[in-house]
Formats: C-alpha cells, sequence, structure tokens
C-alpha cells in the first residue's frame, strides 16, 4: 500500500494508524510503537519522537512487535516517578534511576545496569518463596489490622466506663465541682481523640499496606509473561513491599494496645475545696508478651509398662493423645486396643476393637477419635471408661496419623494427607502445592496441630507444616532424621520430631529453625513413631514399635 495522508472521510484501511496524527484527524499508516507513550508513530513522527531530548531514551518497538503483545510499559522509579528504573545497587538489593544512584547511591558496591544483571529469569522457586512470604505478610497485616479495630472499639468502652464512673462521682459531690467536671472530660475527649486518630490512622496505613500486598500477589502470578528486564525489576519492587510490610507490622507490634485510664481523686470528697480536677485520665499501652521458647533439658528418663495379661502381641504404640484434663490416651495396634493411664501411669480402662488402632486424637474436652485399620474414624465419649459414638467413613484407614485441626479431622493417607468434616464428608486431599509438585518426600506418618498449623511427618528427614488451606507454611528438615515417624508441639510452639530410623528426636523452635538433637540415638531409643508433649507433668512420652513400654523423658 502506498504512503500517504487521508483526512476523514477516506475509504483506506490501516491496521494501525498513527497516534499523534489521528488527534488531527488524519489518518497515517504507523510504523513504530512507543511503550512509554503508549502511541503508535507514523514514519514521520517517529523521526520528530526521536529529536526531542526529553523522549531520546524511549525505545520504540516495530509495530508487528506491538501486535504480538510484547509490549511492555517500563517501570518507573519508586522515588522519582518522572523516571525510568535503569540501574541496581548490590549494597542495597534495590532498583533506581539515574538521579538516585547519581544523588544517594554514589559511594555503593555493586552498582550496575538492570541489562546487566538480569540475565536469568525469574525461578519459581523464587516466585513461589515470595509468594508465601507474601501471604504470611498479608495474614500478619490482616491480624494487626484486626487488632487495631478492635483497640479502637476497647477504648470507646473504655471511655464510656470512665465516663460514668465520673457521673457517678459528680453526683455525690456538691454543685460547684461542676466546674472541675468540664475540665476533666475534656481532658478526657482530647486524650481520647487524639489516641484514636493514631489507631485509625493506623488502620489506614494497615488496609494500604494489605492492598498493597494484594497487588504483589496478583502480579506474582503474573510475572512469567514479562521480559527478563521487567521480572527482575518487578521482583525487587515486590520484594521492597514485602519487607516494607514486615518493618510496618514490627513497628505496629511494638506500639502495643493502648489503653485509656482514669483514675478517682481519693482525696476529693475530704477537701473538696482545695482540689482542681475530679480525677486524671492518662493513656497506656500495654505489650502483649510472646511465650519465651523454653530450653528443653532431660531430667530424668523413665519407662512406663502398659502391657495387658490378655495382649496377644508385643506392643506397637502407634499414637499418643492428651485430652485437656490431662488424661493420656494410647492406641496399641497390633492388640486392637485404645489404654488410658491413670494418675500414676497405670493402664486402668481399655477399649478392645476386632481391627487394628492406627491413631487417636483429641476432638473436644470429652471427646477422642480413633482411626481404624477398616477405614473408619470412631469418636468417642470419655468419661469413667470410653462410650461409643458416631462412625466417620475414610480412605487409607491403615496409615498413621490423626488429628484435629480448624473443626476438621486431618488424616494421613499413604502420599497425602485427607481431610475430614466431623459429619463424614471429604473436605479436600493435600498432596500437591500450587505448581503441582508433591508437598512430601515420602510416604507420610503422623500428624499434630498447634492453634496455626499441622505438622505432617513424611518418612524422610522432617516435616512439612501446613496452614488450614492446605498451602506449606514451611518445613522442618534436619538431616539428623531418618525415616521420620512421631511429631507433637509443646505449649510454647516448640515441635518435636522422632527419626524411626535414626532413633533420635529433633526440635525445632516456633519459626521452624532446628534447635539440635534432643535424645540422640545412645540414648536407648528404638524405632520411635509417636510422641505426645505432656504439660502438665513437663515431660515427652514416646511410643515404640514392637514394644510393650512406653519412653518418658521428664523435663529440667
Amino acid at each position: 500500500m502506498a504512503d500517504r495522508s487521508l483526512k476523514d472521510g477516506s475509504d483506506a484501511h490501516y491496521e494501525f494508524t498513527c497516534t499523534p496524527c489521528s488527534k488531527d484527524n488524519i489518518r497515517e499508516e504507523a510504523d513504530k510503537y512507543c511503550p512509554e507513550c503508549q502511541e503508535y508513530l507514523c514514519k514521520t513522527c517517529t523521526r520528530y519522537h526521536s529529536r526531542l531530548k526529553a523522549l531520546q531514551q524511549h525505545k520504540l518497538l516495530d509495530k508487528s512487535d506491538a501486535k504480538q503483545g510484547v509490549v511492555v510499559s517500563r517501570i518507573k522509579c519508586l522515588f522519582h516517578p518522572d523516571r525510568e528504573i535503569e540501574m541496581y545497587c548490590l549494597t542495597h538489593d534495590m532498583v533506581y534511576c539515574l538521579l538516585c544512584i547519581a544523588t544517594e547511591h554514589r559511594s555503593c558496591d555493586g552498582v550496575n545496569t538492570i541489562e546487566d544483571v538480569s540475565k536469568q529469569c525469574v525461578t519459581q522457586a523464587e516466585i513461589q518463596s515470595l509468594l508465601h512470604g507474601t501471604q504470611t505478610v498479608q495474614d500478619k497485616v490482616k491480624s494487626l489490622t484486626v487488632k487495631q479495630k478492635q483497640n479502637v472499639t476497647a477504648i470507646e468502652k473504655e471511655k464510656e466506663a470512665i465516663e460514668g464512673k465520673l457521673d457517678d462521682t459528680v453526683t455525690k459531690l456538691m454543685e460547684h465541682i461542676r466546674t472541675f467536671e468540664r475540665e476533666t472530660a475534656k481532658c478526657l475527649n482530647d486524650k481520647y481523640s487524639t489516641l484514636k486518630e493514631e489507631l485509625v490512622s493506623a488502620t489506614i496505613v494497615s488496609s494500604r499496606t494489605a492492598e498493597n500486598l494484594k497487588q504483589t500477589k496478583e502480579q506474582l502470578h503474573t510475572i512469567d509473561s514479562l521480559d527478563l528486564e521487567q521480572q527482575f525489576v518487578r521482583m525487587k519492587l515486590m520484594k521492597k513491599t514485602v519487607q516494607d510490610a514486615n518493618t510496618f507490622i514490627t513497628e505496629g507490634e511494638a506500639e502495643g494496645t493502648k489503653f485509656i485510664v482514669f483514675t478517682v481523686n481519693k482525696e476529693l470528697t475530704d477537701i473538696i475545696t482545695k482540689t482542681n480536677s475530679i480525677g486524671e485520665v492518662t493513656t497506656g499501652i500495654v505489650h502483649e508478651q510472646k511465650l519465651k521458647q523454653r530450653q528443653y533439658k532431660i531430667k530424668s528418663t523413665k519407662e512406663i509398662n502398659v502391657k495387658l495379661s490378655n495382649d496377644k502381641l508385643e506392643g506397637y504404640i502407634s499414637d499418643i493423645c492428651r485430652l485437656p484434663d490431662g488424661t493420656i490416651l494410647l492406641t496399641d495396634c497390633y492388640n486392637n486396643k485404645v489404654k488410658r493411664l491413670n494418675t500414676n501411669d497405670s493402664v486402668e480402662n481399655v477399649y478392645d476393637f476386632d481391627t487394628r488402632t492406627t491413631g487417636i486424637c483429641s476432638v473436644s474436652n470429652s471427646e477422642v477419635a480413633v482411626k481404624l485399620n477398616n477405614n473408619k474414624i470412631q469418636i468417642f465419649s470419655v468419661g469413667s471408661s470410653l462410650s461409643k459414638g458416631r462412625t466417620i467413613d475414610i480412605q487409607h484407614g491403615g496409615q498413621l496419623g490423626l488429628t484435629m485441626f480448624c473443626g476438621d479431622l486431618w488424616s494421613s493417607a499413604s502420599n497425602d494427607v485427607n481431610v475430614y468434616s466431623t459429619s463424614s464428608n471429604l473436605v479436600k486431599s493435600i498432596v500437591n502445592d500450587q505448581n503441582g509438585k508433591s508437598i512430601f518426600k515420602s510416604c507420610v506418618q503422623n500428624i499434630a496441630a498447634d492453634p496455626d498449623k499441622v505438622i505432617v511427618t513424611d518418612c524422610s528427614d522432617g516435616a512439612v507444616c501446613l496452614n488450614k488451606d492446605g498451602m506449606v507454611i514451611r518445613e522442618l528438615r534436619d538431616s539428623r532424621l531418618k525415616y521420620t515417624a512421631g511429631v507433637c508441639v509443646a505449649d510454647d510452639g516448640t515441635v518435636f520430631l522422632c527419626g524411626f530410623a535414626s532413633n533420635n528426636i529433633v526440635m525445632f523452635d516456633s519459626d521452624g529453625n532446628s534447635l539440635g538433637e534432643l535424645i540422640g540415638k545412645d540414648s536407648g531409643l528404638k524405632k520411635p513413631v509417636s510422641m505426645c508433649f505432656d504439660g502438665t507433668k513437663n515431660r515427652l512420652i514416646v511410643g515404640l514399635l514392637n514394644k510393650d513400654t512406653l519412653f518418658v523423658f521428664e523435663f529440667a
């Protein structure tokens, strides 16, 4: 088609027309595309575009490239929105524009162009790591936002309570004290307004931070569509968003919970004519105390014999459960029994089954669930004896592992975990992550839960921690563990894992860091498969394969 310029009404058809020319009602065939200006340019406009100093750094694309979807606007600098990000600073591990580098990073090491440092694609591992990190921080921001809103509600109630106390005090006093009442009320309102303004402002920042994290998650899902430079830039910016959110959380948690207190002036009724206020209004902060990580040291070790005269086989304590009242129940798999220990650690109550018992967990203050080899979960009421209740149909009943978490029963099922409602419905099966990769290294074994996660051992060097949605929170790994089987959690969040083949017990803190061995292979522990932390008696109870005794490790 011949090059030509046509006014309105022309029957000429171009797939792409020049954007600047169209503003003057001229249809001119486009030759280039500018991602920064987001405009198509004809040959004439392309020449003028390249002559302007402010536009000389714009990289023009052929219109065919624009049609194929490779048009990507360059990302602008966080600190200078009118400038493009072109440089990377290794010292601060962040991307900047040239002005930032010239003014703030001239003495930094490792300053390079984006083109030089973005030679490789962002890996799926990096994306997943940042995605999980973003989710974690997002959850914390949401939690902090809820706490701040609750704080606003709390101080409103405190204000109402103080006003009531103030009115009661004023009623008992003579009429001339009304002047003092107004002064105290004004002080209260001033402090309340200031405090509430601070909290509401913090809540707004929390919501904005949460929205930024939401956008970061959305961008992470589409980052593969960007070119290498833009992937690198996006990842750095998104990492900064997460870092800033973490800093915001730390600062928000450090501020604690604010409150208002009103203290009545006790001398008022005696020296009413000499006082100048009804009471004092003050504000304060209560910092929530996190449960301190304990240092676990073994004070003594003993064995508890749980064999009964009618046991036909050598014991196999497949699971151990502690009820809220301190009652200890255990499943003797080979002898098809649930056994209960009394306060003297003697077996005082037994329930016999016609099939093997593979798992047990507390369902409520007075109920337990027992996992059976015949693909059933039997619910029992616990009183002076065990009273059979409802039955839940499951799969893989012969597999170890059962726990109650967020109102559902989580059951090991070979290479995955099945989640059942208490009404016997299969809620979900957990086997793969978002990328279709298996979550567990090997066959899953025992399961334990604390208030915010489920921990699943997987016959390898540790366990996997999952949230209520089945997403991986973290992994607990230590090369000293071989064929990990048993797991339990202490009150302070410490996780204990036992190695069936390594004959040891390794501890992890609440953040997933290995604290080393609690029990080594030279302790006499042989083939441990189940564990229970007994906070009432400050001890760890361990069940073994082919053993009629429990190992009990008492802490100092």
